[in-house]
């Protein structure tokens, strides 16, 4: 038996990706899964792969029609609602302050912000209602940038931090009936994708030459996970067994970064 079994979770972008990764993890441990997912193609792919375990709606987490519409078909199709997870997000591909034009800014704030963080709690306030019958939860992806500098550019790391804030005041907000969490996940080679203002839209973070060194280089563990390596604390926090009496908790599955040395990245190089 899974630690989830008999659950409900819905996961916003859901096709590819860690989100993805997270379907199939939590139908692994006994859950059903709804999907709230942008792109029709992948919207299909689950479908096809999941069949009557997923529910997937295709919409936009910016509006909060297409939230509300993804929890009711999800509710409709599985009875309840267990968990939400904020995980769908677009990247600013490292931009430097000072490197980017002064026009293009406001629209990149606007357009990451929107995705990152609006989307984030207008999925969490269209999940709220069915969640409190369920004393459920909820989980954010964070990432490293929402700790440490360099995860990202300036906009994507203040997004980032933002979330931060968003799961400490929502913890406060919704307990003692709904838990909240955050997990904040490393560098991984993903279709993590670039913002129109900044004419990155078709580039996607798995096209980076150099990711994987880089990620290796700069972790004490020296390691470059997958998607799926990531699953784990989610389904920890997920779990009423295992996470009854955590909430307003994050947990950093970077990699050890934050434990970089002055001397060397890993102080075990040698043994």
């Amino acid at each position: 038996m899974g630690w989830l079994e008999n659950d409900v979770a819905l996961i916003s972008g859901g096709g590819s990706g860690l989100g993805r990764a997270l379907v199939e993890r939590f139908i692994q441990e006994g859950a059903r899964v709804g999907v709230i997912e942008r792109d029709a193609a992948k919207v299909q792919k689950l479908a096809q792969d999941f069949g009557d375990k997923v529910c997937v709606t295709q919409g936009d987490i910016t509006q909060y029609a297409d939230n509300d519409k993804a929890v009711k078909a999800t509710v409709t199709k599985f009875g309840k609602l267990d968990t939400f997870i904020a995980n769908a997000g677009i990247f600013d591909f490292f931009m430097k302050l000072a490197h980017t034009d002064a026009d293009k800014i406001g629209p990149a704030f606007d357009e990451l912000m929107a995705v990152n963080v609006k989307g984030g709690i207008l999925g969490v306030k269209a999940a709220v209602p069915e969640l409190l019958k369920t004393r459920g939860n909820i989980i954010f992806t964070i990432s490293n940038a929402g700790f440490y500098p360099d995860g990202g550019g300036v906009i994507y790391t203040a997004s980032k931090h933002a979330l931060v804030g968003v799961v400490k005041q929502l913890a406060y907000e919704l307990a003692p009936k709904v838990r909240v969490n955050g997990v904040a996940p490393g560098g991984m080679k993903t279709e993590l994708g670039g913002l129109k203002a900044t004419g990155t839209e078709g580039t996607k973070l798995n096209q980076l030459d150099n990711l994987e060194d880089m990620v290796k280089h700069i972790t004490p563990l020296h390691v470059m996970p997958s998607p799926a390596d990531y699953c784990g604390p989610y389904v920890l926090l997920a779990s009423r067994a295992n996470s009854s009496a955590t909430t307003g908790a994050f947990i950093n599955t970077d990699g050890g970064i934050g434990m970089r040395g002055f001397m060397t990245t890993a102080g075990g190089d040698d043994l």
